[in-house]
């Protein structure tokens, strides 16, 4: 086995098919076709379920996958390492956050990385929870702040903030009281809601407090597009539920053109963790990240700069440590 039939078999599940990943190689298919018999040779074990619609893995084959990814990633970094004519750390760290996230602390990261380690490039994914659990899972991502303690096995879990989550809408929006800085579930339920779908953890989280107290909560538009949600609200259509972070969406200076409303019948939070590589699979760049993030997101908290959210105790992150272990083992 050598790195060159990792490549082309890791191409080959990405693609779906033999001529796809041919094209993308540039490789002769029936040569493409015998570097993967070959490798399926050494395995002992096919690799790939061929049909007319293309190929899938098997479950070895997908286990492969998962793994040739990290090593082929691990391989394009040592390369650079070594090609570097200082002792500077070099690398690329690839960073999943949902959208509310990367409004309060995307461009902070960057910057401070940008600053302290210039030669790390840092590539920022944003995307939807589930999605980027899907990613982080297939060797796409290094690190992601996830909302479950369990979302990715066998990567470090370190708990970091409960996020509140408050019922947003326009200052000068007459929908609600603009004498109240609180509200019910009973009164959300009256407004014009823009809520992301369902399939979306944030929304699994709203639904549930509502179903608790056998409220029917039907928004009159559904939006997984953080910008466009808020834009709507912008011009006065309605309302919605999401962390402090959302009013960042156009910019910091424009957050006192919204109200966030405290929901004062529900404890309605979402814990947020940073999900790294281990220890011993993690390079020297994303270990640097990966202490660069906590700590920012300690200093934003801390000096008031991340609103509607609570730092997690050391004592409270050990035993949802514990907890997030059983559940691995389970």
């Amino acid at each position: 086995m050598d790195t060159r039939q990792l490549k082309y078999f890791v191409a080959i599940v990405e693609c779906g098919s033999f001529a796809e990943a041919s094209r993308q190689l540039y490789i002769a298919q029936p040569a493409l076709s015998q570097q993967i018999a070959r490798l399926e040779d050494e395995i002992g074990a096919p690799l790939l379920i061929r049909s007319a619609k293309g190929v899938s893995p098997t479950s070895n084959g997908f286990a492969l996958f998962r793994h040739a990814k990290f090593v082929l990633r691990q391989l394009d970094h040592a390369l650079t390492l070594a090609r570097q004519p200082t002792a500077e750390i070099t690398g690329r760290v690839c960073l999943g956050i949902a959208p509310t996230t990367a409004c309060q602390i995307g461009m902070p990261f960057l910057e401070r990385m940008q600053e302290r380690y210039p030669g790390i490039l840092v590539n920022i994914v944003e995307g939807l929870s589930g999605h980027l659990q899907h990613m982080a899972s297939n060797g796409e991502l290094d690190m992601a702040i996830l909302f479950t303690n369990n979302a990715v096995v066998d990567w470090q879990c370190t708990p970091l903030l409960d996020e509140e989550l408050f019922v947003i809408l326009p200052a000068g929006s007459s929908l609600f009281q603009r004498n109240r800085d609180t509200i019910t579930l009973a009164e959300i339920q009256e407004l014009p809601l823009f809520l992301p779908s369902k399939g979306h953890g944030l929304r699994r989280r709203i639904d549930i407090e509502f179903e608790r107290l056998d409220i029917s909560l039907m928004p009159v538009s559904e939006i997984d597009s953080l910008p466009m949600l808020m834009g709507c609200l912008a011009q006065g259509l309605g309302a919605t539920i999401k962390p402090m972070s959302a009013i960042n969406v156009h910019g910091t200076a424009l957050a006192k053109n919204w109200r966030c409303l405290k929901i004062s019948d529900a404890a309605i939070s979402r814990t947020n963790y940073v999900f790294a590589l281990p220890p011993q699979r993690a390079s020297d760049a994303l270990m640097l990240a990966h202490r660069e993030l906590l700590s920012l997101a300690h200093e934003h908290v801390s000096n008031g700069n991340w609103h509607g959210v609570e730092l997690i105790s050391q004592s409270r992150a050990r035993g949802l440590s514990a907890v997030a272990e059983v559940r691995k083992h389970a």
